[in-house]
């Protein structure tokens, strides 16, 4: 979808949204038609999938309409009917009441439901910058409060979110003092959630240049966390080279000192000291746990050094590659193709035997559209019926300005349903906007309470 979109095909996007009910298409689609001002058709794309209800097809409609000044028609598109609807419909109702300009109304309307984590969530996102910070914190403390009871007690809680909510709201109400005295009480505490609150606590430091309680942090217990927050706040301070010896000393001294020095490897590269950086890394290259060669090598290729990133993954023992290195051979072969040595690489891979047939295909294909064969590439991955290999194709195709056979190539939602199935049995959340739909991009986040997709 992304690439018929990128080469201008929008109207055969949206005829494919309709006719072949397509979740992914029809995003695409509204993405475009609104980007040219086309908000009538954007509307008729995203209409048949807003009216099931279903809360992200919802929204979009909702943003379309707002956009378009049909305020009455947005609030009765979101509107929950009888007291059974999803709290997902209760979140995407109150935040069409906000950008309505209904703050009070809206914070009215979720207060009831506020005992879950995703409304809480919704409540502060919707609450930004509308001059209602202390009315949030009246409903926000007494939950935050309540984790951290249970927390004390060691008990985890299902509200444990609103201890870094309430900090957030505090910190963008000009409360930072606060913000850091409560959440600093949480960590000192040891009132953790699922999330890292010390994590949260050092990026909270790390935003008002409290550089002090940053350096305090990282040489106790939470150096982890602490470190890449400090180095931060060090450099937009301009003391790059105080927060390198603060962290060169740390790893002279530390009894596990590997994150940290994957984080000196990471600043070194950004201040384009590579071979100090891979000086730095070398000794760890091969650890059979926490080898940080990889992300040298992804750093190093964005930075424009494919050759001396290669070179790294050939200088590897046969012993790291058999046993720990089962990524090199396909970072080999990209890195050989970002170089111009395709044809190369793709010789090593039919040397390769052990490849899965797909795959092979599948990179070898990559490989000779990168080399301008793209003839070759369709052909060779038409050979393969597989998800990857049709996803490709479809790609190239595209690419080769041949819209409607990419599309063709592309199974519908229902097929790629009825394939699923025959294979693994019924899925409950397979839909429309499932993961697997090879024809766009991956399913548009949406936390809170959505139930499946009903098309």
């Amino acid at each position: 979808m992304d690439s018929l979109l990128e080469h201008g095909h929008v109207d055969l996007v949206a005829r494919a949204a309709a006719e072949r009910d397509d979740w992914f298409c029809a995003q695409g689609a509204v993405r475009a038609l609104r980007a040219a001002g086309e908000f009538e058709r954007a509307w008729a794309v995203m209409k048949p999938f807003a009216e099931t209800g279903w809360p992200p097809a919802v929204s979009a409609g909702v943003d379309i309409l707002l956009t378009s000044g049909r305020v009455e028609e947005a609030l009765a598109l979101t509107r929950p009917v009888g007291e059974e609807s999803s709290l997902g419909a209760c979140e995407v109702y109150a935040e069409t009441l906000a950008k309505c300009g209904r703050i009070d109304e809206a914070i009215t309307f979720l207060e009831p439901h506020l005992r879950d984590r995703w409304t809480m969530r919704c409540l502060v996102t919707m609450t930004e910058g509308q001059g209602r910070d202390a009315r949030v914190l009246e409903l926000l403390v007494p939950l935050a409060d309540e984790a951290r009871h249970h927390q004390t007690q060691g008990c985890s809680h299902p509200l444990w979110e609103a201890l870094d909510l309430q900090t957030e709201v505090l910190e963008r109400s000009g409360q930072v003092e606060e913000a850091i005295r409560v959440l600093g009480g949480d960590v000192a505490a040891r009132r953790y959630g699922p999330q890292n609150t010390v994590q949260s606590y050092a990026q909270l430091l790390a935003r008002h240049g409290r550089v002090a309680e940053l350096q305090q942090a990282a040489t106790g217990d939470h150096a982890r966390e602490a470190f890449r927050p400090l180095m931060k706040a060090f450099t937009a301070e301009g003391h790059a080279q105080d927060a390198e010896e603060s962290l060169r000393r740390h790893i002279a001294t530390a009894k596990y000192p590997s994150s940290q020095r994957g984080l000196l490897m990471e600043f070194l590269i950004e201040q384009g000291r590579f071979e100090e950086a891979i000086t730095v890394g070398r000794p760890t290259f091969e650890d059979p746990w926490e080898s940080p060669l990889q992300g040298v090598v992804v750093l190093l290729a964005e930075k424009g050094l494919h050759d001396r990133a290669l070179q790294l993954l050939d200088e590897c023992s046969p012993e790291f590659v058999a046993e720990r290195g089962d990524w090199i051979p396909s970072n080999r072969w990209w890195l050989m193709g970002e170089l111009g040595r395709c044809r190369e690489a793709i010789t090593e891979i039919e040397a390769t035997p052990e490849l899965d047939a797909e795959e092979r295909a599948c990179t070898i294909a990559g490989l000779m559209a990168q080399d301008s064969r793209l003839a070759e590439a369709i052909s060779l991955l038409a050979e393969h019926p597989g998800r990857n290999a049709t996803a490709d194709r479809a790609h190239l195709l595209a690419r080769q300005n041949r819209p409607l056979e990419a599309l063709a190539a592309i199974p519908s939602v229902a097929a790629q349903r009825e394939e699923h199935e025959q294979r693994w049995g019924p899925r409950k959340d397979w839909g429309a906007g499932a993961e697997d739909n090879d024809s766009g991009s991956s399913k548009e986040d949406h936390e809170g309470h959505v139930e499946d997709p009903p098309f």
